[in-house]
């Protein structure tokens, strides 16, 4: 039993009602679905400055919600009289924030908390985020999420409505997923599965190739002509007619949607020839290819531009490495420039409330501040195929906005109003309820 919001298991919310009701156990009932979940709510949040995204900034403007979804953005919007009023004078509104690489929910899996410090990190019997083996493009990360998890309100404080959860490890991790940050079951929280193949061809996946980039990408190759291979001979295969192949079947037979170009290969690549081989094997085998961490991206902004792939990077990620001797803080600012879609994220502890300190930086080292907001809402929606759903603040879209106390990029800013699908949701965690116990501490003796 759950309170519905669209997909439901076959009772409507009146009907469950009246169910319990005759069982006299109501109270129970609203325990489990608050009255604000049970009807629609009409919200409007008045006199602020509103960030559409997909338009100009609205000085004094309104955002008008209702039953989950936004039914006007402007200057002169009529307000329903049963409409929920917050005063937004002096305040910014914008689109929820959407994080495009995380492991939210997961505890982490070995390899991407290298990469996003969340949640347990290293307590044994908390890491969801991944299979061993090399080539798991079967795996979905969904049924390994903990709609519990201690950093999902964590990420919410930080504006944060919308996550890719992705699976780390292997030369092939398998599949990421897109979840709202809100809900009793992952099943609720979740947007749409798959929406990702996550690919490693960084330093990280040498192991897979014997030691050796190149043999990571040719073993990559492979594995992509044995998928095709078996596509076009399924019968043969069957009857043991097809040479042996470089994965089990059902692991090709996940990358079907791959080779279609419906499913984006989620490649992680930070050298600029690794970001080369990416591109030509996207171009080879007519892939959509996203590119994530992109450290030296810059050097080939034109050859990204060109073959319209976007770029997730940290902003902040300016510290040379072997994996990227050429790090520069300007990185986003040079991409935008060249037209590559950039698309900011955080890897670092506490990476899921920083991200709009990722924006931040950004602008300070030469992005202009509306792509970098574009490059946190609308950027990776669209990149991920939900731009129509999300990512701006449009009418019919869903209402996952932040009412923010002032600029979002700013560090004294904080999140004051976080709805999720027009519903707010709270701006609490374990550390607020840590400092509320130990903000009066008892005496001493």
């Amino acid at each position: 039993m759950r309170c519905t919001d669209g997909r439901s298991d076959g009772r409507t919310v009146g009907q469950s009602r009246r169910m319990w009701a005759s069982l006299g156990v109501v109270v129970g009932f609203l325990t489990l679905c608050p009255p604000d979940r049970l009807a629609g709510q009409t919200i409007a949040i008045t006199g602020a400055t509103i960030y559409p995204v997909s338009g100009p900034k609205i000085e004094r403007g309104t955002v008008l919600v209702r039953d989950g979804r936004i039914v006007a953005v402007g200057a002169d919007v009529a307000i329903p009289g049963d409409a929920r009023r917050i005063d937004g004078g002096g305040k910014v509104v914008t689109p929820g924030f959407f994080h495009a690489q995380s492991a939210l929910g997961l505890g982490v899996g070995r390899s991407l908390a290298e990469e996003s410090d969340e949640e347990y990190t290293a307590i044994g019997g908390t890491t969801d985020g991944g299979q061993s083996g090399e080539i798991n493009a079967s795996f979905n990360v969904l049924a390994g999420v903990d709609p519990n998890g201690i950093a999902f309100p964590v990420a919410r404080m930080g504006g944060i409505t919308t996550a890719v959860v992705m699976p780390s490890g292997g030369l092939i991790a398998g599949q990421a997923i897109v979840l709202r940050l809100a809900g009793h079951s992952s099943g609720e929280m979740l947007v749409r599965s798959p929406v990702g193949m996550v690919v490693d061809l960084s330093d990280g996946s040498r192991s897979a190739g014997g030691g050796s980039r190149a043999g990571a990408l040719a073993r990559l190759r492979s594995v992509l002509q044995d998928a095709a291979e078996l596509r076009r001979r399924p019968a043969d295969w069957s009857q043991n007619r097809i040479q042996p192949l470089g994965a089990p079947a059902r692991e090709l037979e996940a990358l079907y949607p791959v080779l279609d170009g419906s499913l984006p290969v989620y490649v992680q690549a930070r050298r600029q020839s690794d970001i080369e081989n990416a591109v030509q094997l996207a171009q080879e085998f007519r892939l959509r290819l996203i590119i994530r961490g992109g450290t030296e991206a810059w050097r080939v902004a034109g050859v990204l531009a060109s073959a319209r792939v976007p770029v997730v990077l940290d902003s902040r990620d300016n510290i040379p490495s072997f994996d990227g001797l050429q790090a520069r803080s300007d990185n986003a600012a040079l991409l935008r420039e060249a037209g590559v879609t950039v698309i900011l994220a955080g890897q670092d502890p506490g990476g899921q409330m920083n991200l709009r300190f990722e924006a931040g930086h950004a602008v300070r080292n030469g992005m202009q501040w509306e792509d970098a907001l574009a490059a946190v809402t609308i950027a990776p929606a669209e990149a991920f195929g939900l731009g129509q759903e999300m990512g701006s603040l449009a009418p019919g879209k869903a209402a996952d906005l932040v009412l923010w106390s002032g600029d979002p990029f700013e560090f004294s800013t904080g999140a004051e109003l976080v709805l999720i699908r027009g519903q707010e949701v709270p701006l609490t965690s374990r550390m607020t309820e840590l400092r509320e116990r130990y903000r009066t501490l008892p005496p001493r003796y």
